[in-house]
């Protein structure tokens, strides 16, 4: 089998076929998706019905496995993996929660524009986003290119923010949303970290606008100052030119690069059973990948 990709956007993000993912990748497939993931930033795969075990095997194909914001909260999970996110509307019981339940209001983050763990070293580098059920119409996921962001900055904008760090903190955005019922030590299970407003993709070479929810203010500049020109980035990096849209079906699998992209889930209703479970990788080097992926293998 070998890896075919059909353009989705103009700028980035592709459909990939041609391979099985609910079976073991050979090294040279996991290169192939890799090589992809550079050129293209998000990859769709249709028709692929993971189990969990089947999805973790995989996203342990490209890297150690991220617990993200895990580690600052405490809420059960229905799911077999502490590794997989359950990004459903979904109760412990099995049941359609109630709006109140502290899985919605968390998930409600998630439609906010966002790297995923960007508020940790090291952060992620591959989620992986696998859809069992679906509602009627909304709940799509959509990616912006950072990569072209940075592309379309006005040279005198440029050169205001190069040199400039954000600092990115995991509750930034929860507090916006009025979730604020966290202990001390669930506040400081993820030190705070700093990241370069513009940075350079290791993997492609290009330079990005690297800005999302996480960033709470940037260093050096006054809270309300920073805060504005980070929502003006915001901004600019997600506009319709720079945004593909995905509308789910049943069985896919969506990958995206934390590093050079944002995303956000869209609104739908909450009555409708949705289903969703994501599996993230950690960004360390590649020779560190098969000695921490194995690791983390016999935890289960």
């Amino acid at each position: 089998m070998s890896l075919k990709l059909n353009p989705l956007h103009p700028l980035f993000a592709a459909e990939a076929s041609g391979v099985d993912i609910t079976k073991p990748l050979s090294p040279q497939m996991v290169d192939a998706i890799d090589d992809a993931m550079n050129r293209y930033a998000v990859l769709v795969f249709r028709g692929q019905p993971l189990s969990q075990d089947e999805q973790m095997a995989f996203t342990l194909s490209f890297g150690p496995l991220d617990l993200g914001f895990k580690k600052a909260s405490n809420q059960h999970a229905r799911l077999k993996y502490k590794e997989l996110a359950d990004i459903s509307n979904v109760a412990e019981d099995g049941e359609i929660a109630e709006r109140s339940h502290r899985r919605i209001v968390n998930n409600m983050a998630n439609q906010l524009w966002h790297s995923d763990s960007s508020f940790q070293n090291p952060p992620a580098r591959y989620s992986m986003l696998h859809s069992v059920v679906n509602p009627s119409s909304g709940g799509e996921t959509e990616f912006a290119d950072l990569r072209a962001a940075y592309d379309g900055l006005d040279a005198g904008l440029l050169a205001e923010i190069e040199g400039l760090e954000a600092e990115h903190f995991a509750l930034h955005s929860r507090f916006m949303l009025g979730d604020t019922d966290y202990t001390q030590q669930q506040i400081d299970a993820i030190p705070r970290v700093r990241w370069p407003l513009i940075r350079t993709h290791p993997g492609s070479g290009r330079k990005l606008l690297f800005v999302g929810v996480h960033a709470s203010h940037i260093e050096g500049l006054p809270v309300a100052e920073g805060r504005v020109l980070l929502s003006d980035l915001l901004e600019h990096a997600t506009q319709p030119a720079y945004v593909y849209r995905h509308r789910w079906q049943v069985g896919d699998l969506v990958i995206w690069d934390n590093r050079c992209t944002v995303h956000r889930g869209r609104r739908y209703d909450l009555s409708q059973r949705r289903e969703l479970r994501r599996s993230t990788t950690l960004d360390v080097d590649r020779a560190d990948v098969h000695a921490l992926a194995s690791e983390a293998s016999v935890v289960y």
